[in-house]
């Protein structure tokens, strides 16, 4: 079977080098999906077929868990990744409206990408800053204690 080759980095390879990092072992799987899914931008389904083997666990037990956290994905993803947090505390400190204008200015439903690669707009249910509530996080960074008018001008810092 010939190796997919995504982002410049062949699958098989950082497959082998998050297994040589962390070892091969159910207790690494968090580990190992993370350092594969930023070598590659996601997980695609021939590296979580080669981990399952690789690891001896079933292929449903491995895409259960890449699945379940926001940050990995199976899918690819655009260069800046939009988390919004959907939690109750954020929604009753004017979360509704953060995300009514970052759906608008982006022009993308959750989970979705934008055409051009740029940007990939997520959900999580909670984003553990609830001090600082509403969050967004984009890449690693993040913006707390947000009003939808602050959207576009934080938006314009990644263009």
């Amino acid at each position: 079977m010939p190796v997919e080759t995504i982002n410049g980095h062949r699958v098989l390879e950082a497959v082998n080098a998050a297994l040589d990092r962390h070892g091969a072992s159910r207790e690494e799987l968090i580990p190992i999906l993370n350092q594969v899914n930023q070598a590659l931008g996601y997980l695609p389904a021939e590296a979580l077929s080669e981990i399952s083997l690789r690891l001896k666990e079933p292929l449903s037990s491995v895409l259960g868990v890449a699945s379940f956290y926001s940050m990995l994905s199976t899918r690819p993803r655009g260069r800046h990744v939009v988390q919004f947090c959907e939690s109750a505390p954020c929604h009753v400190a004017g979360g509704r409206e953060v995300w009514e204008t970052l759906r608008e200015a982006l022009k993308l439903a959750t989970d979705e990408t934008s055409p051009d690669g740029k940007w990939t707009l997520i959900t999580a249910s909670c984003l553990g800053i609830c001090g600082v509530e509403p969050v967004v996080i984009i890449d690693d960074d993040v913006y707390g204690n947000l009003t939808a008018d602050k959207i576009p001008e934080i938006l314009a810092r990644y263009s």
